[in-house]
């Protein structure tokens, strides 16, 4: 049922969805922020985010950050960015973000 609610908000906004969105091109994505984890990658913090559209999920990592003010489980955010892959799961290194109300 969460996932329907997300995509029914997210459909509407979103030009591409995560399910959609191709490797290594420049994707605008929006969703809502699932976990947030501080988790050391070769010994630089980062700052790790699952984000959510309901279609599928895209692991956000900020390298060099601990904490960023407003990046938090639950919040709406649309970020900018190309995806990879790393570990077999689809990620957006330090992407341009801004927080939805």
């Amino acid at each position: 049922m969460h996932a329907r609610d997300l995509r029914q908000a997210y459909a509407e906004t979103s030009q591409t969805t995560v399910a959609e969105a191709p490797h290594r091109e420049r994707v605008i994505l929006q969703g809502t922020l699932r976990t947030v984890t501080l988790r050391p990658r070769g010994g630089v913090p980062a700052l790790e985010a699952e984000l959510s559209d309901g279609t599928g999920v895209v692991t956000v990592i900020w390298l060099g950050r601990r904490r960023i003010s407003g990046i938090e489980p639950g919040r709406a955010i649309r970020i900018q960015g190309r995806i990879g892959t790393s570990e077999g799961h689809r990620v957006i290194f330090n992407p341009r973000y801004e927080l939805m109300p």
